[in-house]
């Protein structure tokens, strides 16, 4: 399954193996508590990072491996 990304730098649309990207959870502290952001990463051809921000069920059902760090 191919997951499509929007490179800003030559702004088209990029399609990206699923086993090129990885999953990545930012998380942050705010007044309410901690908030969790779920996103794809992967980079295109050209070396451009991309990055897509999911909601939590399209993040679990991915088959991406979970970035480390």
């Amino acid at each position: 399954m191919k997951v499509k990304f929007f490179n800003v730098k030559k702004r088209t649309e990029a399609n990206i193996e699923e086993t090129e990207c990885r999953k990545v959870v930012y998380e942050r502290n705010t007044s309410k508590g901690i908030q969790f952001r779920y996103a794809v990463r992967a980079k295109d051809n050209d070396g451009s990072n991309l990055t897509k921000f999911v909601n939590k069920e399209t993040f679990d059902n991915l088959k991406c491996p979970l970035a480390k760090g």
